[in-house]
């Protein structure tokens, strides 16, 4: 059981002071309402406050601060989805949790540099909860706003059912969703609360707060009852509320999620009794999600295999899921790699660039790094037997 420490309660008053309200009006808090405040509550969770969190000077980086070319080779791959729609106009690309924007300024410089044809037919939409990241978006992108191309911020809510023909995307968004925590006791699933003691928060073992809790297991084929006692995992219920709810948006087109996570089976073998929870602060990770209250991120695995089955119930059909490291060679990133050798440097500076591009593609492609993670492909309204360059070692 986690407790949490002096050093947490003085580390964001504020926060600390509106978790601890919200608990003793409700006794409690499951741990997904803990961690919706924690990480997305206005203006003081660690996602809408105005901090540098991501990149050198923050707690974690993604793919995109290593290298442009991930955002082009992912503009590659949009490119083939626009041909395969038959070119639609507007052809909308939907990211969902765009950061600070540098994902898409990547993919707008690079369709309109390379492929002028989808970019004019491109409207490009934004959906992001923090004000500060919109905030720095729109700075980033003005110069394609100011030049009159289509490029907004939205809402999953606003937009209509069977609106979007396109793509649906996100980089490393899941994993911040906030988890329900359970455990095994006495061959039961329960549940693991968030309450105060001593004005300190600690964790209660109850049980389940929804029946959703032991269906999802049902759902994925996992007998978790029957594990040890102690065994203690996570379930994302609103992983599949987000599948659903853009599923619902797609008319026609695909759904691309890159993060990291596992199977079902993998992610709920015996032997990973602690479940995949993890925080990160000033790139250091730990297990602690009661201290550096609203300082820290908290994120944990995904489980693809329940992505793909609440798809499936949402009438998508799953075109394919790979890892990153083999999606993007397959994209051109060998051939990348390659033509940095080719050509001789121009000076020391040239050779010094070239070598920090090179050490940034193999760390995309890196199998026990970001090129482990996983890229699920679906689609809706198109033929199955569909098949895109991305998924082409499948």
């Amino acid at each position: 059981m986690f407790a949490q420490d002096n050093q947490s309660v003085d580390s964001d008053r504020p926060l600390y002071n509106l978790i601890s309200q919200r608990i003793r009006e409700c006794s409690r808090l499951t741990f997904a309402e803990y961690m919706e405040l924690a990480l997305y509550c206005p203006g003081l969770g660690y996602y809408t406050r105005p901090l540098e969190k991501i990149g050198a000077k923050g707690d974690f980086f993604t793919s995109p601060h290593l290298s442009f070319d991930f955002g082009e080779l992912i503009a590659e791959q949009f490119v083939e989805m626009w041909q395969v729609l038959g070119q639609p106009n507007p052809f909308t690309v939907v990211e969902m949790g765009a950061g600070q924007g540098l994902l898409a300024v990547d993919i707008l410089r690079y369709l309109e540099r390379r492929h002028s044809e989808c970019f004019a037919a491109l409207s490009y939409l934004i959906v992001e909860k923090a004000a500060a990241h919109i905030l720095e978006q729109r700075q980033r992108l003005g110069r394609w706003i100011e030049k009159g191309v289509r490029v907004d911020w939205t809402t999953i809510e606003d937009l209509l059912e069977n609106s979007i023909v396109g793509c649906f995307f996100s980089n490393e968004l899941v994993d911040a969703f906030p988890v329900h925590l359970v455990t095994v006791q006495n061959a039961t699933l329960k549940e693991v609360y968030v309450r105060l003691e001593a004005d300190r928060f600690a964790e209660w073992v109850d049980d389940l707060s929804s029946e959703r809790l032991a269906q999802y297991f049902e759902c994925v084929g996992v007998d978790i009852s029957s594990y040890s006692d102690g065994y203690r995992t996570e379930v994302n219920l609103a992983a599949l509320d987000w599948m659903d709810a853009i599923a619902k948006r797609l008319q026609r087109g695909f759904v691309l999620t890159i993060d990291y996570g596992y199977s079902a089976m993998r992610y709920y073998n015996p032997m990973r009794s602690g479940g995949t929870l993890q925080c990160y602060y000033q790139h250091s990770h730990h297990n602690d999600p009661y201290i550096y209250v609203g300082e820290q991120d908290i994120t944990a695995h995904v489980n693809f295999t329940a992505l793909q089955l609440q798809g499936e119930q949402s009438r998508l059909q799953t075109v394919g899921l790979t890892q990153q490291g083999l999606f993007l060679m397959a994209l051109g990133l060998g051939d990348r790699l390659a033509q940095l050798t080719q050509i001789e440097p121009t000076s020391a500076a040239d050779l010094q660039d070239r070598l920090q591009r090179r050490d940034a593609l193999h760390q995309l492609i890196n199998p026990m790094g970001l090129g482990g993670f996983e890229v699920l492909i679906q689609s809706k309204g198109l033929n199955a037997e569909i098949k895109l360059r991305g998924l082409s070692d499948l």
